[in-house]
């Protein structure tokens, strides 16, 4: 339970940094830059997920000996 509670704490991080830090650039002029990093973002967020879910199906593999 701990670790699912740890992983929400660290995608609302990651959502809160990347509002701010559009939030900066789009007000500088910086349009695409801003892009990029909401970008980036997702892409931390899914790389996060895809761990996740292949540690599930690992563990999913030794339950059943397969």
């Amino acid at each position: 339970m701990d670790v699912n509670v740890d992983m929400i704490f660290k995608i609302a991080a990651i959502g809160i940094i990347v509002a701010v830090l559009n939030q900066v650039l789009i007000r500088a002029g910086r349009e695409d830059q801003a892009m990029m990093t909401t970008l980036a973002g997702i892409l931390v967020v899914l790389y996060m997920i895809i761990q996740m879910v292949s540690d599930f199906f690992v563990t999913v593999k030794t339950m059943f000996m397969l």
